[in-house]
């Protein structure tokens, strides 16, 4: 601790004296742990995490003052308390009162540090995507909140657009070029710089009328996976940006795409799949996906900057080296199609519709719209919630299938694949697929699943938390209803092969 005596000057003590009282532990009542990164030291302790803000200037961000730092630790707290209130407890004060250092002490404040719940780093998404334990209800969770989280996000008109992503992609590029080439091959570089900048010139439209329609809002800006963790059982997505609004302020997709793509990089492209399909049932924003491929892109090339210029590892040259190649993976675009899986209650149809959207399509996969997922949105609900049995009237379902053609036209109208998810027992349902493909200029493929009764019962019987609150008296109604000439690919859906019999029919590679 630093203390003083009437001879010694009352200056107070610099950062760097600051960070070695933390460092000690007495004053955070706990054996310390602390991590020094770029821009900040944090200082883990017990229950709690403390974090010091560098007293530095970079062209992206400005710490250099003690009130700049204040405030920026007020508006990290602020912020993130948007969809991590549990954790950030607020700004403490490190203080000197011309004898010692203390925290939250009676004297004058030297320092600031933002306080946090501390919380278990093994819970980190990529670290339990590394451990292949990131289960589908965390994901699931994770999406929904997201969708709230952008929902209520500020607009902001004033940024984002065609020229400032671009601006983006350029600086990227630039500070690639400054990683070593021990670490990344300068014409790998070179070529993703070329393409990406292509790849947003020709979105350059669709991203300034996005902008105008408020699409671009203050967002959390560096969603990848390290920066979501689980909180007493649920996701919380921390450490958002806070200092630099060019960095947070940008197309709500831009924002998405970061997680996006880390789930892919980690091997986990049905999760991937998962949080796009249930954020477009809820946001319905089909049109931005034809920026989608350069949003990804872009995503995995800041990852590989950001490990690159720090790679003083294998693991990290590594790591800086994957992320740029998925970076040029990325912008593949897809086929425009329309793939319609159908069956009675029981089939697998959701789950067929999962295993084919990341084969058809690259990135992030085909969007699924599905007719269960659909008429939990409609009617106000997380899609695991049950509904009443009056959600279920004619009335109701007319309504959720005129939503489900309307996404599904849209999808295609922004060139992409599409999963339409249904019973899609009418005749005149499966006749509206084709003509809102036709309409679309796209191909369209119908698989009708199939399995025994007895199966099907089974199957219905055991369902648990699942988007579909059809029961074994749905199905039996269905099974006695006449659904008409059935001209799609007929597929057993009890077969091991289903996947690959499926993608023959739509005339995907396995």
């Amino acid at each position: 601790m630093a203390t003083t005596d009437a001879a010694t000057p009352v200056t107070p003590p610099g950062q760097q004296e600051i960070v070695r009282f933390l460092a000690e532990g007495q004053a955070l009542g706990a054996p310390v742990e602390h991590i020094e990164t770029h821009i900040s030291h944090l200082f883990l302790a017990g229950d709690r995490a403390w974090k010091l803000k560098r007293a530095i200037r970079l062209n992206f961000l400005d710490f250099s003052t003690l009130d700049l730092r204040r405030a920026t630790c007020e508006r990290e707290v602020a912020l993130n308390r948007r969809t991590a209130p549990d954790l950030y407890l607020g700004v403490t004060p490190v203080t000197w009162d011309r004898h010692s250092l203390a925290l939250g002490g009676p004297g004058e404040p030297v320092e600031w540090l933002i306080e946090m719940r501390r919380f278990d780093q093994e819970t980190l998404f990529h670290r339990l995507a590394e451990r292949g334990v990131l289960t589908r209800p965390l994901v699931a969770a994770f999406a929904e909140q997201v969708i709230a989280f952008h929902a209520s996000a500020a607009r902001r008109l004033d940024k984002g657009g065609g020229a400032a992503i671009r601006a983006t992609a350029a600086d990227v590029a630039d500070n690639l070029r400054a990683v070593p080439s021990r670490v990344l091959v300068q014409d790998d570089i070179e070529d993703w710089a070329r393409r990406i900048d292509d790849a947003l010139a020709g979105e350059a439209m669709l991203l300034d009328a996005r902008r105008d329609s408020g699409f671009v809002r203050l967002c959390h800006g560096d969603m990848h996976l390290a920066n979501i963790c689980v909180v007493d059982g649920r996701p919380a997505l921390f450490d958002c940006i806070e200092f630099n609004d060019d960095i947070a302020c940008i197309d709500v997709l831009f924002d998405l795409a970061f997680a996006l793509m880390d789930l892919r990089y980690h091997g986990l492209p049905e999760a991937a799949n998962l949080v796009l399909s249930r954020y477009l049932s809820a946001t319905r924003d089909f049109a931005g996906l034809a920026a989608m491929p350069a949003f990804l892109s872009l995503r995995a090339a800041i990852r590989a900057m950001a490990l690159g210029m720090n790679a003083s590892t294998d693991a990290g040259v590594a790591g800086a080296r994957g992320y740029l190649a998925l970076a040029g993976t990325l912008l593949a675009r897809p086929v425009n199609c329309l793939v319609a899986v159908g069956g009675l209650s029981g089939t697998g149809k959701s789950t067929l519709a999962a295993a084919l959207a990341c084969r058809i399509a690259p990135g992030a996969g085909a969007p699924v719209v599905s007719s269960d997922v659909v008429r939990k949105r409609l009617m106000g609900v997380a899609p695991e919630q049950a509904l009443p049995q009056e959600a279920y009237s004619p009335e109701i379902s007319a309504r959720v299938y005129s939503r489900l053609f309307e996404d599904v036209a849209a999808a295609l109208a922004a060139g992409q694949a599409v999963i339409a998810d249904a019973t899609f027992v009418r005749p005149q349902d499966r006749q509206r697929l084709r003509e809102t493909a036709a309409a679309a200029g796209a191909p369209f493929h119908g698989l009708w699943l199939e399995a025994p009764a007895d199966v099907l019962r089974s199957r219905v019987a055991g369902r648990r938390g699942d988007p579909s609150d059809a029961d074994v008296a749905v199905l039996e109604r269905q099974m006695r209803d006449e659904v008409g000439m059935i001209d799609w690919a007929r597929l057993d859906s009890s077969d091991p092969d289903l996947v690959s019999f499926a993608l023959d029919a739509v005339g995907a590679p396995r």
